[in-house]
């Protein structure tokens, strides 16, 4: 279980919108890393530049610290949690596990990776069509890695698996009842060194059950006009009390391991004093499940996966992590991530 765990963990967040790669004609922007990029003061905030922030950016970080429980960050970010999680009700959700031969109710602990960003659009908000982003070829040239096919709600997966518990929205059904939206099921194949691992884990493992060598998803990816959204709470949300404008939302209701859910939250507003310019302030939230993270003592003790330890393979602090990707750990994943969502939403709006 765990050397699985430790092996899939490098692929596990590459998909969907959480799987930018550079696109041709992007505008380059610039990463700066502050202490709370939601509250970074617009005036400030230059062209090309975005503030971003996750608590992982000054100097060495213990991993173990990293990440915040899904319980301190409900009760010490009440705002992120509304609108952050799978949805505003979202608790932890708990499973049956066999406890010396006898069933057990199980709370399925998570721990919580956030990274926030804003940056400016040098565009009026009533000329930013977030509808011409929800398609699926706009998804398709954010990362060849990825392939994508859409799904209808029929499709969407039956949550009766461990990977899916708790995931289930209480308030509709995904991917019905918003009008501009699209489902999708995505693979995505692990690259790199990691098949290479796998082939090793797969030889070291006693279990018949192999490890795969991609990861399985379904999201939803939305555009929501204003007339959805709650402009006070989103106000609080992004420290900014301008007339929100728009949102795009990506919502990860369904990963096969490691991880609980993702989602992808873009906030559009109004400039303070530029009424040709966008305010955008971006958001990621990846629940990951505490007990890949608790998987330490066992991997130390074995030299071949001394170096596979979870949590220093999410914050990239292995020899394992390499390039610019999710091999690089999220918080040099996420920057370049957004990196790539601003320059994407710029040439768009620039071409419009």
């Amino acid at each position: 279980m765990g050397t699985r765990h430790a092996i899939v963990l490098l692929g596990s967040f590459g998909f969907g919108l959480f799987g930018f790669a550079t696109t041709a004609g992007a505008q380059d922007f610039s990463i700066d890393d502050v202490s709370a990029a939601r509250k970074t003061d617009v005036a400030q905030l230059k062209s090309g530049t975005i503030a971003f922030s996750d608590h992982t950016g000054s100097g060495a970080v213990d991993s173990e610290t990293a990440l915040i429980a899904f319980d301190d960050w409900t009760s010490k970010q009440p705002a992120e949690k509304k609108f952050l999680a799978l949805f505003p009700s979202y608790a932890e959700p708990t499973i049956t596990k066999t406890v010396n031969g006898n069933a057990a109710q199980i709370t399925d602990k998570l721990s919580m990776y956030v990274a926030q960003a804003r940056f400016i659009l040098d565009r009026a908000p009533d000329a930013v069509d977030l509808s011409h982003d929800v398609t699926l070829p706009f998804l398709e040239k954010i990362d060849p890695a990825i392939s994508h096919k859409q799904i209808v709600a029929a499709d969407v997966v039956s949550f009766k698996d461990e990977a899916g518990t708790g995931n289930d929205n209480p308030d509709r059904k995904w991917c019905t009842g918003r009008a501009t939206s699209i489902c999708i099921q995505s693979t995505y194949k692990l690259e790199g060194k990691i098949p290479m691992g796998i082939m090793l884990v797969n030889k070291l493992r006693d279990s018949v059950k192999k490890v795969a060598d991609h990861i399985d998803f379904q999201s939803e990816l939305s555009a929501l006009p204003p007339a959805d959204l709650d402009q006070a709470s989103l106000q609080d949300l992004t420290a900014l009390d301008t007339p929100i404008t728009g949102a795009l939302e990506q919502d990860i209701f369904y990963v096969n391991q490691i991880m609980k859910f993702g989602k992808l939250f873009a906030v559009f507003q109004n400039h303070p004093t530029d009424a040709g310019k966008t305010v955008v302030t971006a958001f990621m939230a990846l629940a990951i499940k505490a007990r890949v993270l608790d998987e330490k003592r066992g991997f130390e003790t074995v030299p071949v996966l001394r170096n596979l330890v979870p949590a220093q393979v999410l914050m990239g602090q292995s020899s394992f992590n390499a390039g610019s990707s999710i091999s690089a750990g999220l918080p040099k994943y996420a920057r370049n991530e957004i990196k790539t969502i601003a320059g994407l939403l710029a040439h768009d709006s620039a071409t419009k």
